[in-house]
């Protein structure tokens, strides 16, 4: 029988030393040897009980309870908690990545963020039912499966969300430039929006104009959990758009 020194143990498994001792403290895991020296020496099972430890505390379980669990699983209870702690292990990295892309679409637009910026938008203040609860206010439940199927998302990658924020770079440009609705710009623009828009609400114009209603609302923005649209910009495309159509007719 293989025996392995705890510093052989610490690197085989990536764990400290002093968890290790702990363990041994608490009798957790003990060794199943130890020389006149105190030196500790762990077997291949005592090794297998280590990694058991490990699983059962990637599940938030505290030692105290793990202690007490930990002779009772079988291998089939034990790869099952492994495949649930890896399946949470995913989902985790699914909504890091969410969130690093809606950073990343923000910053397209804005062109810069300060760190104090970026906490309350990697942290979900609202519960999902409070903010569903929001939606109810202003659209019935077949308007939100709508918009849910049709609006572009900030955590999203793709071309419909990438068409939004250039487009919004493009009339922060024009205020910054003072380039007017009026001009060659702003009615690029406005026909850009206008067929963005035609293909987002598929020619609804009720819920159009509904949902633009509750858009150019900070406030409302604010409880449905919205990207907030500066108020220049909003005043530059409501006045593009009235000046293209009126030209169209």
């Amino acid at each position: 029988m293989r025996y392995y020194s705890t510093g052989e143990v610490s690197k085989k498994l990536n764990l400290s030393v002093r968890t290790l001792r702990y363990y041994d403290q608490i009798d957790l895991v003990t060794p199943s040897f130890k020389n006149d020296h105190g030196k500790r020496f762990y077997n291949d099972a005592d090794v297998l009980k280590i990694e058991k430890v490990t699983i059962l505390k990637s599940l938030q379980l505290p030692l105290k309870d793990i202690k007490k669990v930990l002779s009772q699983l079988t291998i089939e209870q034990l790869l099952s908690i492994h495949k649930q702690s890896l399946r949470q292990n995913i989902a985790e990295l699914e909504q890091a990545v969410l969130h690093t892309n809606t950073l990343l679409n923000i910053l397209k637009v804005e062109g810069d963020l300060q760190w104090e910026h970026l906490i309350p938008l990697v942290r979900k203040e609202r519960s999902d039912e409070k903010e569903k609860g929001n939606w109810n206010k202003f659209f019935d439940e077949e308007e939100q499966n709508t918009l849910q199927e049709q609006l572009p998302k900030l955590e999203q990658d793709d071309k419909l969300i990438n068409k939004w924020m250039n487009l919004l770079k493009r009339i922060d440009l024009c205020v910054a430039k003072n380039i007017g609705p009026e001009s060659e710009e702003g009615k690029l623009i406005a026909s850009d929006v206008l067929l963005l828009t035609d293909e987002m609400f598929a020619g609804n114009r009720e819920l159009e104009e509904k949902f633009w209603r509750v858009r150019k609302s900070a406030d409302k923005s604010e409880l449905l959990n919205l990207y907030p649209i500066k108020k220049e910009v909003i005043c530059f495309l409501e006045d593009a758009i009235y000046l293209f159509e009126q030209a169209r007719e």
